[in-house]
């Protein structure tokens, strides 16, 4: 993406400690090789991170941590954020039946995509 401002790039073992998100991951063979962290209130879930190994892109692991997400927690809509330009993220999501809510121009080289799927 070429852009290094953002605060998922500048985390610590500390700043996830203290994030309040919940992690899941996924492993093959002992090998982690996806992460999926949220923030959950009574009706919305709010991805934060939804992250695989470059080793392991496709190979449904986004899929199965999205669907795990999904079928495990009860709400009316999910909400996600990312890159403008993360094309491979927006199709993903696309793909999923969120819906493009909004885009904000935070500087002149980073848009943000907010996303949303609503829950049957």
């Amino acid at each position: 993406m070429g852009y290094y401002n953002l605060p998922p790039l500048k985390d610590t073992i500390h700043s996830l400690q203290q994030c309040e998100e919940t992690f899941f991951a996924c492993y093959l063979k002992k090998e982690l090789c996806g992460i999926i962290s949220f923030k959950l209130d009574r009706t919305e879930i709010d991805l934060h991170r939804l992250i695989v190994h470059p080793s392991h892109f496709r190979k449904g692991i986004a899929q199965k941590l999205l669907d795990f997400v999904e079928n495990t927690y009860k709400v009316k809509s999910i909400r996600v954020m990312t890159g403008s330009e993360n094309t491979p993220a927006i199709n993903f999501y696309i793909k999923n039946d969120f819906y493009k809510i909004r885009e904000v121009k935070i500087d002149e080289y980073l848009t943000l995509s907010y996303l949303r799927k609503y829950m049957i």
